[in-house]
């Protein structure tokens, strides 16, 4: 009778005990970790040098000489470097009557190359693949290209896969946030994201300024990575993932209207980047770090930067006048060791740097990748850890803030921990002479030969990058 008194009266712990238990498994399983990820490196017969650019202008029928010597000025003056990469059928002479086959093969090249030999390195057979993810925003087809990758790879029946379309070029971090998702109800599972844009079908034949702009700045590239939150794979994984917060100004009409896909005067169909562009971008952009600053930054850095604001806003208003030009500025290096930024545009990169205080050492990833593989869209971000990583930056424990922006108008970023030392095995920049970056300069080779162009008294445009 003793006996069975004292287990009834352990019962309550026994069941706190299991509670307990159940909280820190399931916990333990929410956890997403990158396993690994491959990047995508077109051949060199797809290298879409300026004096190449000049040549494809110059072709276009519906271009005139102000629209010539403006298309070359974007490009010469856009921080993108000789070595970038474009579809096939632009080095046919076909970019303004692509077919539908085109298309559809870029996709199937992208996905041969990053998939199979992210496989093959990891070891992973395409059967243990749980959740599939596509983000290709401009490319809807049928079957999707979901469906395309799980009959390449003859995946398992009971796939759960996803298609997202329309994201831009932060469509990636919404990919990794749908993933993050599904993590917290199910154990154990490996997501594969495969992230890209697709040029073949989209390229504007118009000569509206604000359109052309696209056929110029957006270039060839892809990611696909393999996440887990098996616990029983983290030692093999290269990052933790800590947060994520996306910021979607869609009920915005000029956000909404800046970026956006739609027809000329002429009905010719194309990718719209309004002026308005970098005010929306700034907009999102301060709106995203209110709500992921107190997330990823020490209390220490949070109370300073608090009682700064607050003591400058007290004596402002003792001297009846603004002091904005000592307005206090958050030290985001306080809890962040990299930062991986979105390649939209040496003016994005610019901006950025300058509102979070960055040093030139902390945007070189971002610029060398807009230099060596330009804006290659959702994909953008990859190219830019790949660079961390090639250049031996990312030491266990490091943290890094990834940024991205997307039409919508949408800013969405994350903060990654680096589980162990990344060395770079299998990154294709090992393959772009890493020890050769940076370059000594940055100056596209064809500004003396167009330098003209900067003479000339043609329409002023902002270029929105």
């Amino acid at each position: 009778m003793l006996f069975f008194l004292t287990i009834l009266s352990f019962l309550p712990l026994l069941y706190i005990l299991y509670i307990l238990h159940s909280f820190l498994e399931r916990k333990k399983h929410q956890k997403c970790y990158l396993l690994d990820y491959q990047l995508y490196k077109p051949s060199d017969d797809r290298k879409l040098p300026t004096e190449f650019c000049g040549d494809v202008i110059k072709r276009a029928k519906n271009l005139g000489l102000n629209e010539y010597k403006f298309l070359l000025k974007a490009i010469v003056s856009s921080g993108i470097g000789e070595e970038t990469y474009a579809p096939k059928m632009v080095f046919e002479g076909r970019e303004e009557n692509p077919t539908y086959q085109d298309a559809i093969v870029e996709m199937e090249e992208l996905f041969e190359y990053t998939i199979g030999r992210l496989l093959k390195r990891t070891g992973i057979s395409p059967s243990e693949i749980d959740i599939l993810v596509v983000n290709i925003s401009m490319l809807a087809c049928m079957p999707s290209l979901s469906s395309r990758i799980v009959n390449m790879y003859k995946m398992r029946d009971d796939v759960k896969t996803y298609n997202l379309c329309g994201m831009g070029c932060s469509a990636s971090l919404v990919s990794l946030n749908l993933v993050e998702s599904i993590f917290k109800s199910k154990k154990n599972q490996l997501a594969m994201v495969v992230t890209s844009e697709s040029l073949t079908p989209n390229w504007y034949t118009g000569n509206d300024k604000s359109m052309i702009l696209s056929n110029c700045l957006f270039r060839t590239g892809g990611c696909a990575m393999i996440l887990t939150n098996n616990p029983s794979l983290s030692h093999k994984c290269m990052l933790k993932l800590n947060c994520l917060v996306r910021t979607h100004h869609g009920a915005k009409d000029e956000s909404y209207g800046c970026c956006i896909e739609t027809e000329d005067d002429q009905g010719r169909v194309g990718f719209h980047l309004g002026k308005s562009l970098p005010k929306a971008a700034t907009r999102a952009f301060v709106d995203n770090l209110k709500v992921i600053a107190p997330k990823i930054l020490p209390i220490r850095e949070l109370l300073r930067f608090g009682i700064l604001s607050v003591t400058l806003k007290i004596l402002s208003k003792g001297k009846g006048k603004s002091s904005g030009s000592s307005r206090p500025v958050i030290n985001f290096k306080a809890g962040v060791d990299h930062f991986c930024l979105h390649t939209g545009g040496k003016a994005v990169i610019d901006t950025v740097a300058q509102n979070l205080d960055l040093s030139e050492y902390d945007v070189e990833p971002a610029r060398m990748t807009l230099h060596r593989f330009g804006n290659t869209s959702a994909s953008s971000v990859w190219y830019v850890l790949g660079y961390m990583e090639a250049k031996k930056r990312l030491k266990k424990g490091d943290r890094l803030f990834m940024i991205s922006f997307g039409a919508g108008f949408k800013c969405n970023s994350c903060l990654w921990e680096v589980v162990r030392d990344l060395e770079g095995e299998g990154n294709v920049w090992k393959e772009c002479n890493i020890e050769d970056y940076p370059p000594q300069t940055l100056i596209n080779p064809f500004m003396e030969k167009y330098g003209w162009i900067q003479d000339e008294d043609i329409e002023t445009f902002k270029v929105p990058e």
